[in-house]
């Protein structure tokens, strides 16, 4: 994928299972967001092949539209309208799209409950706030109960129940209904925590692919070893921490304090593997770039 001279996404290449939750991680500038407007339809490949649900997104029709939600980072609403007119709305455009094996679109009242809106259905979009408006948003993007759903920094601005409350919903989304999804986020956490597969993309390149274990045991697994002897402070970098945790006690025993091993989660992968690419990427400018 370029734009002008300028290459934003080199050989990227995956695929997304039914019912299978994959995120997208990488630092700003990486490709993420070209990424999902391709695969969107919103954005025109320059090179390459891309499926989505069966079909180009470059040529999907209104059927093929009605099988995907998405829920951007931001969209201008209506603010005089209230959460309930504006999905009743939404709805109508699904009902034509609706079969027995994928009946469309939600129940309103049911989606509201779903995403914590119920107590503000008829309440103005305008005096909402901005956690509340961003549940809109995902019911927005759940409305046509789609097959496939794309979500962009989902969480941005909920709070730490709403987070939680809709962690849960993505689950029931995927393990229930069988929805596959494809988030990016910034918050490592929920990357972890919702995720089947991560893909981490630098540069334009998807230089990991595997869940959170794997990517840590693959690049990250090197743990360490933290101990106080007469008041000093000690680390010690190892693959076997038990082993050395045990000869350790063998020889200091109780002139030990303060030991711990730290074992790499996915923010240490995740900062490995960027590191690594880049110190063997040549420096050049990184940020995409709007046509």
């Amino acid at each position: 994928m370029t734009y002008g001279t300028h290459e934003v996404l080199t050989g990227v290449d995956f695929d997304v299972e039914q019912g299978e939750v994959v995120c997208l991680l990488g630092p700003n500038g990486a490709g993420k967001t070209t990424t999902i407007e391709v695969l969107e339809g919103f954005r025109l490949p320059s090179a390459g092949d891309v499926q989505v649900l069966g079909a180009d997104p470059a040529t999907g029709d209104d059927a093929w539209r009605a099988r995907i939600g998405v829920v951007l980072q931001s969209w201008r609403d209506h603010p005089r309208w209230t959460p309930r007119r504006l999905l009743r709305y939404l709805a109508g455009y699904y009902a034509p799209w609706s079969t027995p094996a994928h009946p469309r679109p939600w129940d309103v009242d049911e989606l509201l409950g779903t995403v914590g809106l119920t107590a503000d259905a008829d309440r103005k979009i305008a005096t909402l706030s901005g956690g509340r408006r961003r549940r809109l948003d995902v019911a927005v993007g759940l409305i046509g109960r789609p097959e496939l759903l794309f979500l962009d920094e989902p969480t941005a601005g909920f709070d730490p129940q709403a987070r939680r409350d809709f962690h849960d919903l993505v689950h029931r989304l995927a393990d229930l209904e069988g929805t596959s999804i494809l988030l990016t986020t910034h918050d490592l956490g929920e990357a972890e925590r919702l995720a089947d597969r991560i893909l981490i993309l630098t540069d334009g390149r998807i230089v990991a692919d595997g869940s959170a274990d794997a990517l840590t045991r693959q690049v990250a697994g090197t743990s360490e070893v933290r101990w106080a002897e007469h008041g000093e402070r000690f680390v010690h970098a190892t693959d076997e921490p038990i082993p050395f945790v045990r000869q350790l006690l063998a020889q200091h025993g109780d002139e030990l304090t303060d030991l711990e091993v730290r074992r790499p989660d996915l923010e240490d992968t995740y900062l490995a593997m960027v590191q690594r690419f880049e110190s063997r990427t040549p420096a050049r400018h990184l940020a995409e770039v709007t046509p």
